[in-house]
């Protein structure tokens, strides 16, 4: 599972002015090869959501198309989780905790020697 904020990372600074015209379009086609694939996105009330990646603003705000939220019934472990259908839903950068897209080991290598390049 590849993080989103290496992702997000590309994505803003493809988005930022004194990007030059190559590396946006390489950070932004890194980023494209994300859309669609199975993501996990966790927020702080404990509640999590899968749903396939549909996009993602220069604020890091994701939206998740045929989402499913899962939330645990109890708060002893082990808990039962209850899920539900939610379909298109937005996920604001402030109420994120982890994120996480299926993707594989080539493509995550790819997105941390991007991160590398920009440090």
């Amino acid at each position: 599972m590849e993080t989103a904020q290496q992702a997000e990372s590309s994505l803003n600074h493809a988005g930022s002015s004194d990007a030059s015209e190559s590396n946006s379009s390489n950070y932004v086609a890194h980023v494209k090869k994300l859309l669609y694939r199975p993501m996990l996105v966790g927020i702080k009330d404990g509640r999590f959501f899968i749903g396939s990646f549909y996009c993602m603003d220069k604020q890091g705000n994701i939206i998740l198309q045929d989402a499913v939220e899962y939330r645990s019934t109890r708060r002893s472990s082990p808990s039962p989780m209850e899920h539900r259908g939610v379909g298109l839903i937005l996920i604001p950068f402030s109420c994120r905790t982890s994120c996480h897209v299926d993707c594989a080991i080539e493509e995550q290598l790819s997105l941390l020697s991007l991160q590398e390049k920009k440090s």
